[in-house]
């Protein structure tokens, strides 16, 4: 990296460092900062209001067709992006006469 945007780098860089941040102080309720702490709890405890299977044996078809649909969308992204006319167009070259 050549030294001119390097040093165009550390001084936005220490530009950056003297900004004023707003006042995050004020946005805090007197409420919220005399609050409690909330107690910890045990991961068990917070799973237990979870349903006990998410991937049922129905979710398999599913989960396959999606899968198709997401490798069909990638084989398309993979085509080319521009024809084979417009690639010709833009291969020829640009003459100016002045």
């Amino acid at each position: 990296m050549p030294i001119r945007p390097l040093w165009l780098v550390a001084c936005a860089a220490l530009l950056a460092g003297c900004s004023q941040f707003p006042e995050l102080d004020d946005t805090v309720s007197g409420a919220a900062r005399k609050a409690a702490y909330p107690d910890l709890v045990p991961v068990e405890v917070l799973r237990a209001g979870l349903p006990a299977q998410q991937i049922t044996e129905d979710s398999s078809p599913a989960l396959e067709a999606r899968v198709d649909r997401l490798r069909a969308r990638a084989a398309r992204l993979r085509g080319t992006v521009i024809d084979a006319p417009t690639r010709q167009a833009l291969r020829r070259k640009i003459v100016i006469e002045g």
